[in-house]
C-alpha cells in the first residue's frame, strides 16, 4: 500500500489540472475570482495565457466557457459549488448542457466540511442540481488519488462533466499502484454479505473504517465507492441488493436529490430493498469546525457504524 497523502480534493484537482496541461494544449480554465480557494491558481502560475479569471460572475463565465468549447477548446469553469451550481444553473443548463458542450464544471468548497463558512457556503444541493440536468455527467471523487484519475477521465471525456471539490483535508485510502478509476464504474472496496453500505466523497473513508471495526464484531459489511453519481453503476448496485438485501447509503449531501435517491432509482425498479439514508437530512448546516460538523451530522466512522449496526440487528 502507497505511503497515505492527506490532501483536500481541490488541491488534488488543481495539480490534476496542471500535469493534463502538459500534454494537451486545448486545455484552459475560468474561475471566478476564487483560484486560491479553488486551487486553479496552480494551473495559472504553469500557465497564465491559458487562465481567465471572469470575477464574481458565474454565469457570465459559464457562456464564455461554452463558447471557447464551441471554438474547440476544452474549458474548465471552477467556482465554489453553491455558486457554480447555484448562480449558473440557468447558464449551465441551457448553453453548456443542452447543446452538449464540452465544458468541465468544478464545484469547490461542497458539504458540510466546508465549515466555518457556514450555512451559505454548505452546499448540500450540487449534486442533485447538476444530475437533474440532462447530458449532465456527475462525479464526487473521494481521495487524492481518486481525484487525480476522475480529472483526467472528465477532460478525455467529450462533453460536460460536473466534478464536485472538497475543502477539507483528508486521508488517501485508494493505493495508486492498483487503481483504476472508469466512469460510470462503482468500486467494491471490502467484501461483505450482511448489508451493503453504499457511500461516496469524502465520507467513503469513514465509512470504510466504520466495515473495518464492525468486521472484528462479526458484522459481514460490503462497501461500494460510487464516485460517478450519474450515471451510476446500476450492475453493482443491483448485484448488491440482490446478495445482501438491505443497503445504507453514506453522503456528505442533503438525502434528498443526491446519492440516496439515485440507488433508490435503481433497486425500486430492479430489486426492491429497504435503503436506509446517512446524510444531511433536509436541513441546512451551521458554522463550526469542520470535523466537528461532520460528527454532528453523523458523518464520521462511530455514527455509520452504529448505524451499520442497527440495520444488521434488525429482524
Amino acid at each position: 500500500m502507497a505511503e497515505t497523502v492527506k490532501k483536500a480534493t481541490r488541491e488534488s484537482f488543481g495539480e490534476a489540472l496542471c500535469e493534463l496541461a502538459e500534454q494537451n494544449k486545448d486545455i484552459v480554465v475560468f474561475d471566478a475570482d476564487l483560484a486560491a480557494a479553488t486551487k486553479t491558481s496552480i494551473f495559472q502560475k504553469a500557465n497564465p495565457d491559458r487562465f481567465f479569471d471572469c470575477g464574481i460572475a458565474e454565469g457570465n463565465m459559464m457562456g464564455v466557457a461554452a463558447g471557447m468549447a464551441a471554438a474547440g477548446k476544452i474549458p474548465v469553469a471552477a467556482s465554489f459549488a453553491m455558486f457554480a451550481t447555484g448562480r449558473a444553473f440557468e447558464q449551465i443548463r441551457n448553453s453548456i448542457a443542452y447543446p452538449k458542450l464540452n465544458v468541465k464544471i468544478a464545484g469547490s468548497h461542497a458539504g458540510i466540511s466546508t465549515g466555518e463558512d457556514g450555512a451559505t457556503h454548505q452546499c448540500i444541493e450540487d449534486i442533485a442540481i447538476m444530475r437533474a440536468i440532462p447530458n449532465m455527467v456527475v462525479l464526487n471523487p473521494a481521495d487524492h488519488w481518486e481525484m487525480k484519475a476522475a480529472t483526467k477521465a472528465a477532460i478525455e471525456y467529450n462533453g460536460p462533466v460536473y466534478i464536485r471539490l472538497g475543502r477539507l483535508a483528508i486521508d488517501s485510502f485508494n493505493d495508486p499502484e492498483t487503481y483504476s478509476f472508469e466512469l460510470g464504474k462503482g468500486i467494491t472496496l471490502h467484501e461483505g454479505n450482511d448489508v451493503t453500505v453504499i457511500a461516496s466523497g469524502l465520507v467513503v473513508n469513514e465509512a470504510l473504517k466504520a466495515v473495518k471495526v464492525l468486521e472484528a464484531e462479526g458484522i459481514s459489511a460490503r462497501l461500494i465507492n460510487i464516485h460517478t453519481i450519474k450515471p451510476i453503476d446500476r450492475d453493482i448496485v443491483i448485484k448488491a441488493a440482490q446478495e445482501t438485501g438491505r443497503i445504507i447509503t453514506v453522503e456528505e449531501h442533503n438525502v434528498v436529490g443526491g446519492l440516496a435517491d439515485a440507488v433508490c432509482e435503481v433497486v425500486t425498479a430492479e430489486c426492491p430493498v429497504k435503503v436506509t439514508r446517512i446524510g444531511v437530512q433536509d436541513e441546512f448546516g451551521y458554522s463550526g469546525p469542520a470535523w466537528e460538523l461532520l460528527d454532528a451530522f453523523k458523518l464520521t466512522q462511530p455514527h455509520i457504524a452504529q448505524v451499520i449496526r442497527d440495520v444488521v440487528n434488525e429482524k
